[in-house]
């Protein structure tokens, strides 16, 4: 779909809104006022307000896999650099004032029912994160790869519940020492 001022403009107030207040939590008229536009305008835009909650979620799923992509360049071939960095960021982003978790898992959350629209927004980008996990340890020669990007994303996850719950710092630290602890490398040998 072709990407307007407008439309962008209602993807900008929907991701400030949804993200603060939940998604359910916020009418199609909340993100329409925001935006400074009409009813028209947005369904022009947008068939209903599940379009907009998974274009909200398209766009946080580009800027995550934006820093996931960022910290693998930033690696230059080194696991370790790679989750060091990913640790970072982490950290960095659960500093962020307004911080509430992982928008995909608060996502899922609101809506259960798999076969949603928005549900498969979710599991595409959490298939893509397991893929880029995946990839990040395969010059390891581990054999089990697809089980320990699974591992992987259970820290992820867990860094990003965590990261609203508790000090940025510490949970940077930990998503660090336990990714290492589950690919045998660094500070943590595997067992």
């Amino acid at each position: 779909m072709s990407s307007s001022p407008m439309r962008e403009r209602l993807v900008d107030a929907a991701t400030e809104l949804f993200y603060a207040q939940g998604l359910r939590a916020v009418s199609v008229d909340k993100v329409i006022d925001l935006a400074g536009t009409t009813k028209v305008t947005f369904y022009r835009h947008f068939k209903s307000k599940d379009d907009l909650v998974v274009a909200y979620l398209e766009r946080r799923a580009a800027m995550e896999r934006d820093g996931i992509c960022a910290a693998i360049e930033q690696g230059d071939g080194d696991v370790d650099a790679t989750l060091r960095a990913i640790s970072e960021a982490i950290g960095m982003i659960a500093c962020t004032p307004g911080f509430r978790g992982c928008p995909f898992i608060n996502a899922a959350a609101e809506f259960p029912d798999a076969d949603s629209p928005i549900r498969k927004a979710v599991e595409a980008h959490r298939r893509w994160n397991r893929t880029a996990f995946e990839q990040l340890v395969a010059p390891l020669g581990i054999t089990n790869a697809a089980e320990v990007a699974d591992d992987l994303m259970l820290i992820r996850d867990g860094a990003m519940v965590a990261g609203y719950l508790d000090q940025p710092a510490t949970v940077a630290a930990s998503f660090l020492r336990s990714s290492r602890a589950v690919i045998g490398i660094g500070d943590s040998p595997r067992s």
